[in-house]
């Protein structure tokens, strides 16, 4: 537990000395997202435009995370146990892609739907059953939705839309 506190500090301090736009704290056996991140990264977070949280073990990502890290164009939590997405990530208004595959989610992410800014969504490798279609559709930036391998029922064909759908 010492050893992947120490990582997760580091890769935090890197983040910040090198003034870099990511902040990458994949594969840290995270289990939520730790408070003193915020702390840490509190006079840069408007520069980091991509964050990886892949391959953890996080149960679910609070408004705290999508109100600190606003000006998101990108975010990876693909391989946690995600089971939902809190309603402020439909305020997050520059996030591009999202990649929330291999997670636990039975029910799609409503608020994204709301992301205006939204071209690419991964929901690969979950518990889906319904798509959306109609808020989808109406989704102007969206470009691309990969729901391979979710046990869908929804007729991917039966709203018009403008994008690629993975199946």
């Amino acid at each position: 537990m010492a050893q992947a506190a120490a990582n997760v500090a580091r890769r935090i301090n890197e983040t910040i000395e090198e003034g870099r736009d990511c902040l990458d704290l994949s594969d840290c056996d995270l289990i939520s997202f730790p408070e003193g991140v915020f702390k840490m990264l509190r006079s840069c977070t408007d520069n980091i435009h991509k964050v990886s949280l892949a391959n953890n073990q996080l149960k679910c990502l609070g408004n705290k995370f999508f109100h600190t890290f606003s000006q998101l164009q990108d975010l990876d939590v693909q391989g946690n146990v995600l089971t939902s997405l809190p309603d402020s990530v439909g305020d997050m208004e520059h996030l591009i892609t999202i990649n929330l595959s291999r997670n636990r989610l039975t029910v799609f992410p409503d608020s994204l739907s709301c992301v205006k800014s939204l071209q690419n969504i991964n929901v690969e490798g979950n518990q889906i059953t319904e798509l959306p279609m109609e808020k989808l559709s109406l989704m102007s930036s969206l470009k691309s939705l990969d729901v391979r391998s979710n046990p869908l029922t929804t007729d991917t064909e039966s709203v018009p839309h403008h994008f690629s759908i993975l199946t």
